[in-house]
């Protein structure tokens, strides 16, 4: 790694434009409260992504890709503040998707394609799983952490923390978008990201995000998803600024999950 790459990598997070931060009065201490252990399965909520990990990722790889996840987050919010239609959610993934190829994530396709659905209704976290099985077909536990994270996110009431910042973050009147990664290792030790994006269009005013019914001819759902690898050397040169830029933004957007 050239240290041209890793200076630009430095010059485009520290040109990088984010929306107005919360309001100050948020409890700081709420999301530092939640402790990353590399032996244990874990998941977090980040704005409108779901992230686990498998055991073996260490606690500041976890935050690394925690933080590099909300940094793109927010960058293709300040560029399309409130995606409308289908064509306004392709430009709030393309802006996400550049932002995270240039802190070490190795994205293969930054498209979304058409979901087919299998029946006339069907729940956004069942086509999650749809796309699961097919990425993760040769890592049984992968696929069954990813099953973990979901059955416990519906376990949970609409009013809790994890629910309230995921349905703020993913939802506008007629769209949604949110986002599932899965962290594990590949066979040479490196980080491997099984990066899942969603966006729905609706005809109607959407009040949920992943656990109710959407009729068929009402919605239009669209996915992209692969297995990333990260350049652990440009992620980690920009580690300090990308957690400085979203100190404004931690506690309202990062939510950890009980023990899985």
């Amino acid at each position: 790694m050239t240290n041209d790459a890793l200076a630009r990598a430095r010059a485009f997070v520290g040109a990088a434009r984010l929306p107005e931060p919360p309001p100050a009065n948020f409890n700081v201490a709420k999301a530092a409260s939640f402790d990353f252990d590399a032996a244990k399965e874990q998941a977090t909520v980040a704005g409108s992504s779901i992230i686990s990990f498998v055991t073996g990722v260490t606690p500041e790889q976890r935050k690394d890709i925690l933080n590099a996840l909300l940094l793109a987050q927010l960058v293709a919010k300040k560029k399309v503040a409130e995606p409308q239609n289908l064509e306004q959610l392709l430009a709030w993934y393309e802006e996400y998707f550049d932002v995270l190829s240039h802190v070490g994530f190795v994205i293969q396709s930054k498209g979304l394609a058409r979901y087919q659905e299998k029946s006339q209704d069907f729940e956004a976290h069942e086509a999650i799983l749809d796309v699961a099985t097919v990425l993760l077909a040769g890592a049984p536990a992968a696929l069954a952490l990813v099953k973990t994270t979901l059955e416990a996110l519906k376990k949970m009431s609409a009013d809790s923390p994890w629910i309230t910042v995921f349905n703020r973050e993913s939802r506008t009147a007629q769209t949604i978008r949110f986002q599932v990664s899965l962290v594990d290792r590949d066979e040479n030790a490196q980080l491997l990201v099984t990066l899942m994006a969603f966006g729905v269009q609706a005809e109607s005013r959407l009040t949920q995000v992943l656990f109710f019914k959407f009729r068929k001819n009402e919605v239009t759902l669209h996915h992209n998803s692969g297995a990333v690898t990260i350049n652990a050397d440009v992620l980690s040169s920009v580690r300090a600024q990308i957690a400085a830029k979203l100190v404004p933004f931690t506690a309202a957007y990062i939510e950890g999950l009980p023990d899985l």
